[in-house]
């Protein structure tokens, strides 16, 4: 089989592009920008494209698939091209699909969240020898790919995004799985250049439970006021809904959390940060679900430390620790926050936040940031003007942001990059915490420690 990438180089794009050459098939792509760590990997594999940009005259008839990236746009040259030789497009949510039609399909969805869980089931599931096809939106010790695909395999683990399909697919990615089992983590309003309003970004949970297997169960957070709304209006009976609560935890001496669940069962983690115990209890409930073995599971999940930009320990010394983390909607930039600050209440916390996504810089959507960084003693937001130009998007003046995050009383926003490097690399390491937060890469700007 020939599959070929329009947008090669994106975070999902490229890990199906070298899971699909892994099983053998011919591949091509192309990309106008491709960025790290996607061009090493490609280069590696022989995929990376020779110039980037979009190049008409790579696509002929012996295409058998055409997977279309998100970050194409509707006048995308390969696009039109395709479409003129009346070639077979799929998004990669559909690819994805039709690559499992045959697995007992596991999605992982809601607001936040969605890639720690469905790293810890994976992990799990490794741990406990169980092979299973998967997509997950973050880089895991022990996996060589973001994706594997393999037809002889019963189980597929999928992130679920609500965000859209393709260009020329408007309906969110999670609606192709058909879903047998799913969790759902939350609702908190998120990308209002699609969903332009609160309830038209609900509604699209609601028709995702419309959209699943038959006698699907469905795994949900119970503590999630408008997900309890979204659960209680459904309509469909043959649904099994099973909710889920943070559990019980305490902190040790070693920095560990216990987690006790019922039956007086407890778990270790490694983990820190109330969210993410949270999503520990999500990832459990759904692993019995599944059938799997409890104790099996409580075993394998001791070992788990995260996923790359999850909350990522890049220096950690007696007195100053720095994690990254991949939060940049409101909701999730809140508990991540909230999270590290209840983790180490005696030290002060330098929170910085990169707006990156077209959400994030969209004038009418930053005041839902208001109280997002409220838990932070030094907040840093950080924006490069030649994103927005790229993205298309009008200028954003510093004070408008400023006053968009609720005017905290330690905040500074910085537009140069140089600056950022220096403001961070400058900060005071004495009983200090620094969270750098992005869905990007903070324009390249380096650290070290």
């Amino acid at each position: 089989m020939r599959v070929h990438f329009i947008a090669i180089g994106g975070s999902a794009m490229h890990n199906i592009a070298l899971a699909v050459a892994a099983a053998g098939h011919e591949v091509t792509g192309s990309d106008d920008q491709i960025f790290e760590p996607s061009r090493s990997r490609l280069e590696a594999a022989g995929l990376l494209p020779n110039l980037d940009g979009w190049f008409p005259e790579k696509l002929d008839g012996s295409i058998d698939v055409v997977v279309l990236g998100m970050s194409a746009r509707p006048d995308n040259p390969e696009l039109l091209k395709a479409q003129a030789l009346e070639l077979h497009i799929q998004s990669y949510p559909e690819f994805l699909r039709a690559c499992n039609e045959n697995a007992k399909r596991v999605v992982i969805g809601g607001s936040h969240g969605k890639t720690t869980i469905t790293s810890m089931l994976l992990h799990a599931m490794k741990g406990m020898n169980i092979p299973t096809n998967f997509m997950v939106g973050a880089q895991l010790e022990g996996f060589n790919c973001m994706v594997e695909i393999d037809p002889d395999r019963s189980w597929c683990i999928l992130e679920g995004d609500e965000y859209l399909s393709s260009p020329i697919d408007r309906r969110p990615k999670f609606f192709w799985y058909e879903a047998h089992f799913t969790l759902l983590t939350g609702v908190a309003w998120d990308h209002i250049n699609v969903f332009p309003t609160e309830e038209n970004y609900v509604e699209q949970f609601d028709a995702y439970l419309e959209s699943l297997a038959p006698n699907a169960r469905v795994v949900w957070c119970a503590e999630d006021a408008t997900l309890k709304e979204v659960v209680s209006r459904c309509k469909r009976d043959d649904l099994a809904f099973i909710p889920y609560r943070t559990p019980v935890y305490s902190l040790q001496s070693d920095g560990t959390m216990t987690l006790t669940f019922a039956g007086n069962r407890s778990v270790t983690t490694h983990l820190i940060g109330t969210h993410n115990i949270q999503n520990l209890a999500g990832a459990r409930s759904l692993a019995l679900a599944m059938g799997l073995d409890v104790l099996e599971f409580d075993k394998a999940i001791a070992s788990f430390k995260g996923a790359a930009r999850r909350l990522e320990p890049m220096h950690n010394s007696h007195d100053f620790t720095v994690f990254r983390d991949f939060a940049h909607a409101p909701s999730k930039v809140k508990a991540t926050v909230n999270g590290v600050k209840a983790s180490y209440p005696d030290r002060t916390l330098t929170a910085v936040l990169e707006l990156h996504t077209f959400s994030s810089l969209n004038k009418d959507f930053l005041h839902t940031y208001a109280q997002a960084m409220a838990s932070a003693d030094e907040a840093v937001v950080y924006y490069d003007p030649a994103v927005l130009a790229h993205k298309r998007l009008p200028p954003l003046e510093p004070q408008f942001v400023a006053e968009s995050f609720g005017n905290h009383p330690n905040l500074r926003v910085i537009t140069d990059t140089s600056e950022l490097q220096q403001h961070v690399q400058n900060i005071n390491q004495n009983q200090r915490v620094v969270l750098l937060m992005s869905s990007g890469w903070f324009s390249n700007a380096e650290w070290s420690w």
